[in-house]
């Protein structure tokens, strides 16, 4: 037959003194922040701040679909959504390197404190490429304005409206929705202008004070 006693909690506590023990508290983790090189407001000229993000989807059969949206926040000018199952840290470098050499280093790259984002593999690699990075701090999305408001237009006429049959079929719908979004698509922060226009518009306005590394 099972006996038991009641102890107090003042009990547990004084025996808990006299016998040296301690409770082990859990220690709440902390996520990995990024280190900003340069904090940035807004993008002056072109290649001057670019941001970028994660927006996620799935396929017909439920698997994840994973994109990486990156947008010149001065011409509003979307510069790439590459997608994939998942998108790794080398991943991301490898998108990076391609755009770079298609567009140039932006002096800035701006973007949330994701895992990804945040490891060391990319921060050491923009450094190597003198490229500066603004981390926005955590909870506060309105920091990356621009990108937010590109990724909600991508998913409400693109990826809310299609429900793709394979990541094959996925990739030539965005690619076709992300030329009809740089050419076509006119905005009101552009003075109605589409994104490819403005950008042609600025440069010829500005060819004669443009920075080196947009001029070759």
């Amino acid at each position: 037959m099972r006996t038991s006693w009641t102890i107090s909690r003042e009990r547990v506590r004084q025996i808990r003194r006299r016998e040296g023990l301690q409770v082990v508290k859990k220690r709440r983790k902390r996520k990995c922040l990024g280190m900003t090189t340069q904090w940035v407001y807004r993008a002056e000229y072109p290649n001057d701040v670019w941001s970028y993000d994660f927006v996620y989807d799935q396929t017909e059969d439920g698997r994840q679909l994973k994109c990486l949206t990156v947008v010149d926040e001065f011409a509003r000018q979307a510069l790439a959504i590459r997608l994939g199952r998942s998108l790794t840290a080398s991943d991301i470098t490898r998108i990076l390197d391609e755009l770079f050499r298609q567009h140039g280093r932006p002096t800035c790259l701006r973007s949330d404190n994701g895992p990804e984002l945040v490891s060391k593999h990319v921060q050491n690699w923009l450094k190597d490429q003198h490229v500066h990075t603004h981390y926005i701090e955590p909870g506060s999305p309105w920091q990356s304005a621009y990108n937010e408001s590109f990724s909600s237009i991508f998913r409400t006429p693109c990826l809310d409206r299609c429900l793709f049959g394979s990541i094959t079929e996925a990739r030539v719908i965005i690619d076709h929705w992300l030329e009809e979004y740089n050419t076509l698509r006119p905005h009101g922060s552009l003075g109605g202008m589409t994104p490819k226009k403005y950008l042609q518009r600025w440069t010829e306005a500005n060819i004669d004070h443009q920075p080196k590394f947009l001029t070759g």
